[in-house]
């Protein structure tokens, strides 16, 4: 596997959104559900809309099944996530059992190899030089959480890791990164 990067400049992933608005809602949810959440490509493309939506309302957690430790793991769908979900939602009439990520031509979600297309082209249209690939999604939210003050052990658990220095090392963080962590206490 190729060793791909997380996006780190704030704008850039915003640029990304502008690009990927333009183009598709659910194309755009599936950028915005990956950076907010680090879930696997693969957990996000097996998602169907009950996952997220009680009926009347979108959830406040996601609920996965961990493969590997075969625990429950909760997921929050933040702001950013609820915003594109309800817009998506609401752009046309899904089943409960529909992927979340449907395919337009059959009725199956997306493929890994067409989740990959979407985020590289609108990273290439973006112009960030840096190998960009699905695991960009996971990386970006390890990033900046670890730049906002989430701890390194927390973080560590969502990657399934065994030691802090493989998980800075995943998400592209180096010594410089480090030392300007934002601890911002506003009581």
């Amino acid at each position: 596997m190729e060793y791909v990067n997380p996006i780190r400049d704030i704008e850039n992933i915003n640029a990304i959104k502008n690009i990927l608005r333009k183009q598709s809602q659910r194309d755009l949810l599936l950028f915005v559900f990956g950076i907010n959440t680090g879930i696997r490509v693969s957990d996000l493309l097996s998602l169907r809309v009950i996952d997220v939506w009680d009926g009347e309302h979108i959830k406040e957690f996601l609920y996965l099944k961990d493969e590997k430790s075969g625990h429950t793991r909760a997921h929050y769908i933040n702001n950013s996530i609820q915003m594109e979900l309800e817009k998506y939602l609401s752009s046309r009439e899904f089943n409960e059992n529909d992927y979340l990520f449907k395919s337009k031509k059959i009725n199956q979600p997306i493929t890994r190899q067409q989740a990959y297309r979407i985020i590289h082209k609108a990273a290439e249209e973006v112009g960030i030089k840096e190998k960009i690939g699905m695991h960009t999604l996971r990386k970006t939210f390890g990033y900046h959480a670890y730049r906002k003050g989430i701890a390194i052990s927390i973080i560590m658990d969502i990657y399934h890791h065994q030691s802090p220095s493989e998980t800075l090392r995943y998400i592209g963080i180096n010594k410089q990164d480090q030392d300007m962590i934002k601890v911002d206490i506003n009581l």
